[in-house]
């Protein structure tokens, strides 16, 4: 099966979304509440660029009709959950890549350790040893 774009992912997000307000306006038109429809009315409009600040008091409305159709309870670990999830997506390297770029790592430093100690015992110190004049 061929993996969804980022494009593909977020177009059929908004098409949920439309979905999702569209039956909470059908819901609350059979219910009678004209006010909570409107609400639910006025949110849906923008597409994907709605402004924010539009109608604080409709966008109120329509999340707490939303809160009371879903009622969902959070766990008190639902983090813990969501960070296992997440872990499982997570590519993580073999072995063998672990042990190869940790040799690579020990020999870079071993490498600019001596580097550093050659430079210094052998052409910094003698230099500003002749410049100063306390070797003669």
């Amino acid at each position: 099966m061929a993996h969804k774009s980022k494009t593909q992912r977020a177009k059929a997000s908004a098409a949920k979304e439309n979905r999702k307000d569209r039956q909470l306006r059908d819901e609350a038109a059979a219910e009678n509440k004209p006010e909570i429809a409107e609400a639910a009315a006025e949110e849906s409009k923008g597409g994907l660029f709605k402004k924010k600040a539009d109608k604080p008091e409709a966008k109120n409305q329509a999340a707490a009709v939303k809160k009371e159709e879903k009622k969902v309870k959070k766990t008190r670990f639902q983090f813990l959950k969501d960070v296992r999830a997440e872990m499982k997506r997570v590519t993580w390297p073999t072995r063998q890549d672990v042990v190869r770029w940790t040799g690579v790592v020990v020999g870079a430093l071993v490498f600019f350790g001596v580097y550093v100690a050659v430079l210094d015992n052998v052409i910094i110190t003698p230099a500003l040893v002749a410049l100063s004049g306390l070797g003669a």
